[in-house]
């Protein structure tokens, strides 16, 4: 009995310590008002990922082009992320929410006004926002909740931002197919306007551990700082073959099933994000939220991503089965960002750390972006099924990658658990 009362002492002031230190719990209704603003944000991308290249494609644009007006979006997003992370030490993720979101605001609002020749600024515009709200809301993530909660709320972050390719993909192609402009001009609106209401005010620390100002000669010396860690130089290596498997799929994948009519993109995008939504959530207490490095879970994910590719560049062959790539797709898609962001939050130092992640998640951004540009010049000169070919080829190589560096990798493993190495 009096164990079991001084166990329940034990947890009482373990509550008290954790609400003292201002952490929170990854399912409390802050969190949830963060969970529902990145559900917001990301439908606009979402929506605009199907309506632009059918847009643009309709007005005359070749591949290429559309290509390089999708991947502005990303390309802008990683020349932005250190800065974004720069602005976060200075001015608090609070502050840097709100200009963001009025930015993200004002560029929705152009995509009505504006016609084809101005998608490639605009979306420039949405990287730019969309670079500072992913630091501003990791950065909050890695600030309001516990080590040991990280990787939950990391991944339910990521798991909301996926949400919308669940619904948006067919809204959107409906709004195609009926070229309705007024469902067009309302679905900005909405999609301007609720992000504004419902995350003006979001619980975001007014500062972070990183509580200052880097100079330009700071940020650069972080860059280089890439080739001193290995596990920053090989999660961003990954990442940005990873990326650029998904950015072609996301760029190219409704004009390659539109062209051949064997399925459907929308309900391809649908079972991707199916699978990406269920596994975030079923899997997320099993992604490591404690600095450690497991190889067989990434060589398990990039060989998931070649699977998903590979399948898809069979698809005049194997029809409807295609469809079996979308799972394959989305648990890859689903486990890798986290797991590699939620690693890197603990292994790199505290006092740089949004920069060097800024520096990580730049990989992504450059990767998604060489997704759209480089495989339009591939499709131009060759076809879908080669161009697909060739991302399962990157998955690949980002295997081969994880395992032949795998000691290294998992040499801090063994530094954490105190074994001497």
């Amino acid at each position: 009995m009096t164990a079991r009362r001084e166990s329940g002492d034990e947890r009482l002031k373990a509550s008290m310590t954790a609400t003292s230190n201002g952490k929170l719990n990854p399912v409390s209704f802050s969190f949830i008002r963060f969970y529902m603003l990145a559900f917001l944000f990301f439908a606009a991308n979402s929506a605009l990922t199907i309506i632009l290249p059918l847009r643009s494609e309709a007005a005359g644009l070749n591949q290429a082009e559309i290509g390089l007006m999708m991947g502005a979006y990303m390309f802008t997003c990683m020349l932005l992320r250190p800065f974004a992370a720069q602005l976060l030490g200075k001015y608090g993720p609070l502050r840097v929410m709100q200009w963001l979101l009025l930015l993200h605001a004002g560029t929705l609002l152009l995509f009505v006004v504006f016609g084809v020749e101005t998608y490639l600024w605009l979306r420039a515009l949405q990287g730019v926002a969309t670079a500072f709200f992913s630091m501003t809301m990791q950065a909050g993530i890695v600030e309001k909740l516990e080590d040991k909660d990280r990787a939950q709320g990391l991944s339910m972050y990521t798991l909301f931002t996926m949400v919308p390719s669940l619904v948006i993909p067919i809204l959107a192609i409906q709004i195609w197919e009926n070229a309705s402009d007024l469902a067009f001009t309302l679905l900005m609106i909405g999609l301007a306007a609720l992000p504004l209401l419902i995350g003006y005010n979001v619980d975001l620390p007014r500062s972070t551990v990183q509580n200052k100002s880097y100079t330009l000669g700071d940020m650069f010396r972080s860059f280089g700082g890439i080739w001193r860690s290995t596990p920053l130089l090989i999660s961003s290596v990954v990442m940005l073959f990873a990326s650029c498997v998904f950015g072609a799929t996301a760029t190219f994948l409704p004009l390659y099933m539109v062209s051949t009519g064997m399925a459907s993109a929308g309900v391809f995008l649908t079972i991707q994000g199916l699978v990406v939504i269920l596994c975030r959530f079923i899997l997320r207490k099993k992604i490591p939220s404690d600095g450690s490095w497991n190889t067989w879970l990434m060589a398990g994910l990039m060989l998931c991503a070649a699977l998903g590719t590979q399948l898809l560049s069979l698809m005049e062959i194997i029809g409807p089965l295609v469809y079996l790539s979308a799972v394959f797709s989305g648990f890859a898609l689903a486990l890798l960002y986290p797991t590699l962001t939620t690693y890197l939050s603990f292994v790199l130092p505290a006092d740089s750390r949004y920069v060097l992640m800024g520096i990580f998640m730049s990989s992504y951004d450059l990767g998604f972006s060489l997704g759209g540009l480089a495989m339009g010049l591939i499709v131009q000169v060759s076809s879908y099924s080669t161009m697909f070919m060739i991302c399962t080829m990157l998955s690949i190589a980002a295997m081969v990658l994880v395992l032949v560096f795998r000691q290294r990798m998992e040499a801090g493993n063994k530094a954490r658990s105190g074994v001497t190495i």
